[in-house]
């Protein structure tokens, strides 16, 4: 969470930075700041609000911020309210309790992560005469700088980040060093852009996008300076390395609107082309699909030097672990029905946060998948490098973003293009990480000799057909409006799905909860009677999917169930379920019955409710209260 910008150049940068958080305000919102080397006399100057960034623009206007080097944060709160005095950058400004009143700020830090040792760090600064003024453990690592310093700003880093536990990704700048920053990190992703007489850092290369398509992909424990001549990076045991420039096409163009209202929407709608271009080049269904891109210091590498190929870990393994959060995690709980039921494989799926913190039962011949549409989820990470630690080498990622760590650290990689993803509440994110599982599914089932060549055809023309059938889906959108205007009174909802359609009920009680603030539970449809129809009244919403599957029987029973309690029905029903409107049920019919693939396209009339209902209560939709897009801290 939390975005970080920071440059080095010789002409004026303020415009690149506040640019930047535009960009990345998707990643949290709840405060934003800018801090810059202003002229010698004033040292550091800052420019801080808890509205959005377009308020910070305004402001920097009006200060008419300008320098050649600086650093600039989009916050989402950790330690501390979103309130000003908590806002990044931070100041440090030396010891003592008039420092402030007497002293111009020396350094300025901003920061991502979580720092686990900071009230012991704090209370040590503090004996040295340092005065706190915000509730933030990032005001800890400020101060810890500037009492390491003793004229270089990179090994006061350097010597800060050896105390520091937990995870960050910083950037910093001195009143005493001209058009220098300096960056850390560990188990938050920073980036260093190389430029033309410019230098960047930043959370994400669409930060710089438009400036420079030249990205380093800094280690874990790097430690980083820029100048607008040059850069140098150190390790993590303080020895200066060379890291690889990769040239990376962020798609700045992602970021607007175009005809759209909101990213959600936008997004929503892009769904097609985003499976599309996830199974471009998709000819038939073999395990190289899933060696996935070579990249320098992939934690998967053997001692040679070379990722296993796919066919190698496929023959090694039958049982597949599947480690994910929030949206990825109901992805991996439909892949397991299809694992199961077309594979053949045992599988087991975790939620990434409770599965490193409980004893768990390794075995070396388990597949083990990391779902993550940024492939930088704290949570999922420390999961997959638990699970490789208990002897679980085998390892494979399903993530949006080829140069992330998780596809530097599994031996295999599938990179669905779902492109830049701008909404908080994932979409074409799920959609994509279902086909790409899906596809997995087969590879493993053909590895396994579970697939005939029939059934691949089968499978092959209808994962072809897909876009063309989620346009058709899409096309529902005035029927959904109608649904969403009845949601927009209510503060409750429940929804309901079988078998392979109950993880998509949870993802679409998510949606709701994520953007329109309805409280939303799902439940397996047979679970019901077993607790959850005491909550059922006519001011209760239930929204059933009911595909044309073997458990339609079982689930109309389940509608009976409702209507005997004077519950209101919402049903996404298959062309041929003999569903009919009545009082009391409102039925939106499918185009199509789609068979196993059928989850890629229910989830969809979820997503529009889900986004309709917020428009009519008038939410934030792209940015939900609480919430921020890329989850990198723990």
């Amino acid at each position: 969470m939390c975005g970080i910008v920071g440059a080095a150049s010789h002409r004026d940068i303020v415009p690149v930075l506040v640019q930047g958080l535009q960009r990345l305000e998707y990643r949290g919102y709840d405060s934003c700041g800018v801090a810059v080397q202003a002229a010698a006399a004033s040292g550091l100057t800052r420019a801080r609000t808890t509205s959005r960034v377009a308020d910070l623009l305004a402001q920097v206007q009006h200060e008419q911020l300008q320098s050649g080097a600086g650093i600039a944060h989009t916050r989402w709160a950790t330690h501390g309210a979103p309130v000003v005095d908590n806002a990044h950058p931070q100041f440090s400004h030396g010891p003592g309790a008039d420092a402030q009143k007497t002293q111009p700020p020396r350094i300025a830090l901003v920061h991502n992560g979580i720092i686990e040792n900071y009230e012991e760090l704090r209370a040590r600064l503090q004996g040295y005469g340092y005065r706190f003024v915000s509730q933030t453990d990032t005001e800890v690592i400020v101060h810890l700088i500037d009492s390491l310093y003793q004229g270089d700003l990179l090994a006061a880093v350097q010597a800060a980040v050896r105390e520091l536990r937990g995870a960050y990704a910083i950037a910093a700048i001195c009143r005493d060093e001209p058009r220098r920053v300096v960056g850390a990190r560990a188990g938050s992703p920073l980036i260093l852009g190389v430029g033309e007489g410019e230098n960047f850092l930043a959370s994400d290369a669409m930060a710089v996008a438009g400036v420079t398509d030249q990205i380093i992909y800094l280690e874990e424990g790097d430690v980083a300076a820029i100048t607008p001549e040059g850069h140098v990076i150190a390790d993590g045991a303080g020895q200066r390395v060379m890291r690889k420039v990769h040239t990376v096409h962020a798609h700045s163009g992602a970021a607007e609107l175009g005809p759209y209202r909101h990213y959600m929407q936008k997004e929503i709608f892009e769904q097609p082309r985003a499976i599309a271009e996830t199974l471009e080049g998709v000819h038939a269904i073999v395990p190289e699909l899933f060696d996935g891109p070579v990249q320098e210091g992939a934690g998967g590498r053997d001692g040679a030097g070379v990722r296993p190929c796919a066919r190698q870990v496929f023959d090694a393994i039958d049982k597949v672990l599947i480690l994910a959060c929030g949206t990825s995690y109901f992805s991996g709980c439909a892949a397991k029905y299809w694992l199961e039921d077309i594979a053949r494989l045992p599988t087991q799926v975790e939620i990434a946060s409770e599965y490193r913190y409980r004893d768990s039962v390794p075995d070396s011949r388990t597949l083990v998948v990391a779902i993550s549409q940024s492939g930088e989820t704290a949570d999922t990470l420390a999961a997959l490098r638990h699970a490789r630690a208990q002897g679980m080498t085998h390892t494979l990622t399903i993530c949006n973003v080829a140069t992330s760590a998780m596809a530097r650290e599994c031996e295999l990689a599938y990179i669905t293009r779902a492109g830049v993803e701008i909404g908080v509440a994932s979409t074409k994110a799920f959609t994509t990480q279902l086909a790409g599982l899906f596809l997995l599914t087969l590879a493993l089932a053909q590895a396994k000799g579970r697939l005939t060549c029939a059934q691949e055809a089968h499978h092959m023309n209808s994962m072809r057909h897909l876009p063309l059938a989620l346009q058709s889906v899409l096309a529902l959108e005035p029927q959904v409006i109608g649904w969403a205007e009845d949601f927009a009174r209510k503060e409750h909802a429940l929804f309901l799905g079988r078998g392979l359609h109950y993880p998509i009920a949870l993802e679409g009680a998510l949606k709701l909860k994520e953007v329109t603030y309805i409280h939303a539970e799902a439940y397996a449809a047979g679970e019901l009677k077993h607790g959850p129809l005491a909550l059922v009244t006519s001011e209760m919403p239930v929204v059933t999917v009911a595909p044309n599957d073997a458990l339609l029987e079982k689930l109309k029973s389940n509608l009976q169930e409702v209507r005997a309690r004077g519950g209101v029905l919402y049903v996404l029903a298959d062309a041929d379920t003999c569903i009919e409107s009545a009082e009391g049920l409102h039925v939106i019919r499918m185009p199509e019955h789609y068979g196993l693939l059928s989850p890629l396209l229910h989830v969809v009339p979820l997503q529009l409710l889900a986004y309709h209902t917020a428009c009519a209560r008038g939410t934030d939709v792209d940015k939900p209260r609480n919430l921020a897009k890329s989850v990198t801290v723990e």
